[in-house]
């Protein structure tokens, strides 16, 4: 922990007996983006010594039978600013990282993955025991996550904080920010970037989005969900967790940044080709929260999670319909689903139709169980994917 006015970012760390080799500033410095300049050095740096503290185990039990009641809780809070859980600081960090990313695909533009670069910023409590050797694994997961997605940083900060430790990023791309679009409107904010050796040419990045995030109410389309990660499905650290007011559950261990590129590219793909009508970062809540935010007053949707479960090998529902795992939920037409299937498939990418929208209602029912005809097909891909990431 700290004492007075210590810096954060500059100071050497002993953590659990055993000095690290890098200070934070030198690991962030080590992912700066071409152009980015590291913030100022501050000449207050000390020794800060902490220790990783144990999360007791919980003794929650979810409740199928209370899957609506749970989302009830989830939309209320979901769009609330998130506390860290201390306990995965480095696992939910790459959750931000990856939230991040996944909200630019939605938005108009022609860009790519290694376009993106990204702000990061740690609002932090440091006085307590425990919370500066969080800090560190966040600072550490964040630079190997990043490293691993092939982007870099456009700035970072540390902020201390008296209450709360949050982390949060913001994807653009790097480079000069303009006002207008390339026929002079102002009606959005263009980004142009400098020259990136795996990059777009010329790519743009608007703030607004390519395609509506609400569902349309096309009764024979179809809602895919496509996960970016290949972790398991966990419930600890979720909204879902604390609201119940419980922790020690295990966060998902999210960190498959090959996986995620796949993914991205593959969905902006679609986007860019105007097949995909309606989308949702899939993060805080989990799956079922962001589809019932793409459902109006008058368009629900009904859905079958039996193939993710499968695939996933998984029992319980309340963990696939509220862990965390980044992802993307999609509306496509039904003229479109063999195209998009031949493109997942071509790119080596698990999705999952899981079901179609419901006009006239704005509730969401969800069926889990049984067997489906394609979940051999993805549990067989899902099991390809593990396999190539422990090698």
């Amino acid at each position: 922990m700290m004492k007075g006015k210590t810096s954060a970012l500059y100071s050497a760390y002993i953590i659990d007996g055993h000095r690290r080799q890098f200070t934070p500033a030198e690991l962030l410095n080590g992912c700066l983006a071409e152009g980015a300049s590291a913030p100022s050095h501050e000449k207050n740096a000390d020794t800060i010594v902490d220790e990783t503290l144990d999360l007791s185990p919980s003794s929650l039990q979810f409740d199928e039978r209370e899957i609506q009641d749970y989302l009830a809780r989830t939309i209320a809070v979901r769009d609330k600013p998130r506390s860290c859980p201390l306990a995965f600081s480095g696992y939910f960090t790459k959750s931000r990282i990856a939230k991040a990313l996944l909200d630019t695909l939605w938005m108009k533009g022609h860009f790519r993955l290694s376009d993106l670069a990204l702000q990061a910023r740690w609002r932090w409590n440091d006085r307590k025991l425990g919370n500066m050797a969080a800090f560190y694994t966040s600072v550490e997961d964040a630079v190997d996550y990043i490293d691993g997605l092939g982007i870099g940083l456009s700035a970072y900060s540390f902020n201390e904080s008296v209450n709360d430790c949050q982390v949060a990023f913001k994807a653009g791309i790097s480079g000069k920010s303009q006002d207008s679009d390339e026929n002079g409107a102002e009606e959005q904010d263009t980004y142009f970037t400098g020259n990136s050796p795996f990059g777009t040419e010329q790519p743009t990045l608007s703030k607004r989005r390519a395609q509506a995030d609400l569902l349309s109410p096309d009764k024979d389309s179809w809602i895919i969900y496509v996960p970016f990660e290949s972790c398991r499905y966990r419930l600890g650290g979720s909204i879902l967790e604390e609201t119940l007011g419980q922790a020690g559950n295990t966060f998902p261990e999210i960190g498959d940044a090959d996986y995620f590129i796949d993914c991205y590219e593959v969905v902006r793909e679609l986007i860019e080709d105007g097949i995909v009508t309606a989308g949702r970062t899939v993060g805080d809540g989990g799956l079922l929260t962001a589809l019932k935010s793409m459902c109006t007053d008058r368009i629900g949707a009904s859905v079958d999670v039996s193939g993710i479960m499968n695939a996933n090998r998984e029992d319980k529902s309340v963990r696939i319909l509220f862990g965390e795992v980044p992802g993307a939920l999609i509306q496509i037409k039904d003229i479109d689903y063999d195209y998009i299937d031949a493109e997942f498939l071509l790119q080596d990418v698990a999705y999952f139709p899981i079901g179609h929208p419901v006009p006239g209602s704005g509730d969401v029912n969800v069926k889990a169980g049984g067997d489906s005809g394609i979940a051999g097909i993805l549990q067989s891909l899902l099991n390809s994917q593990a396999s190539e990431g422990e090698d």
